[in-house]
């Protein structure tokens, strides 16, 4: 293992245990001071958030000084909110439950329609993006009743970094299958679903190379087929979801209308229509809360093509 991987290990196990043990408002503090300083710094990372800032603002339709201005400022606004997620990923064992579920603001008929398919013995999958907090959202859902979830999680480095994920993860709660490295979760998400359970995926990122390309800001990008194709094969309600920040302690989320199987076409064909439809739900999310997309890696064809 290189230096650097035991280093990041090394941080991310001391992150869990010291920030729970600091004072909510220094650990902003401190969070929000690191965001500005890597903003400032234009990393690769942030050069990359940029570049999909600018689909998102309507970059070239603007003046060039008007467009710099605006793409720098809603770059440092997403690096902060991506503090905050850092933040409270580190703190949530420490946020009581009930701050959680009366913090968090969802539109009721989404959450309605979502129990009445897990009530009635059918399969919801939650689609969402890189948005605000997911962690929170699926600790919120489960405090709502919907018992446990499954969900992937890509194999990080090192791989004491992933476990240490994979373990604060199931300890709220989720079962998490790992996306490499263990067979194919499909099947396993797939039988989840048929006996009516909910699963939850971020899926905004193609992460395998077999992903279906969409049109998402005007643009061809490339997100994850799973979702899309596990309610083909399983009958399972497929339901877009967002979630954002809210002020400095509380959160949004909305979940979308189901997004209903095509009567026509091969798999193939329905798979892509209803990934579409996804991608547009993520646009409206997206360009309400720009600030909370935390998309720091390549999405847009275009960037990806250039990579490969």
């Amino acid at each position: 293992m290189k230096l650097s991987e035991r280093l990041t290990g090394v941080g991310y196990r001391l992150g869990w245990k010291a920030i729970c043990r600091v004072p909510e408002p220094w650990a902003r503090m401190a969070f929000l001071a690191t965001a500005d300083i890597a903003w400032r710094h234009q990393g690769r990372g942030v050069q990359q958030l940029e570049a999909n800032l600018r689909r998102v603002i309507g970059y070239d339709s603007l003046e060039p000084e008007e467009a710099g201005a605006i793409l720098r400022d809603a770059s440092r606004r997403t690096l902060r909110s991506y503090a905050r997620y850092w933040q409270e990923a580190f703190r949530l064992p420490v946020i009581p439950t009930d701050r959680i579920v009366s913090g968090m603001h969802c539109n009721e008929d989404g959450e309605q329609a979502a129990f009445r398919n897990l009530k009635a013995g059918r399969g919801v999958i939650f689609a969402l993006p890189h948005m605000g907090n997911f962690e929170q959202a699926g600790i919120w859902i489960i405090a709502r009743g919907a018992g446990s979830f499954t969900t992937v999680m890509e194999r990080l480095k090192p791989e004491s970094v992933y476990d240490a994920f994979v373990k604060f993860r199931e300890g709220i709660g989720f079962e998490v299958l790992p996306l490499t490295g263990g067979g194919s979760p499909f099947g396993v998400l797939a039988q989840r679903l048929r006996n009516g359970g909910l699963v939850c995926l971020v899926s905004d990122r193609d992460l395998t190379e077999s992903g279906v390309e969409v049109t998402l800001f005007g643009e061809p990008a490339r997100i994850a087929a799973g979702p899309a194709a596990l309610a083909v094969q399983t009958g399972a309600a497929l339901m877009p979801v967002a979630t954002w920040f809210e002020g400095d302690d509380e959160w949004g989320a909305r979940i979308f209308e189901e997004i209903p199987i095509p009567d026509s076409g091969d798999r193939k064909e329905k798979v892509r229509v209803m990934s579409q439809q996804l991608a547009a739900a993520w646009e409206r999310a997206i360009l309400e809360h720009p600030a909370d997309w935390h998309m720091l890696q390549k999405v847009f064809t275009r960037d990806l093509n250039g990579s490969r």
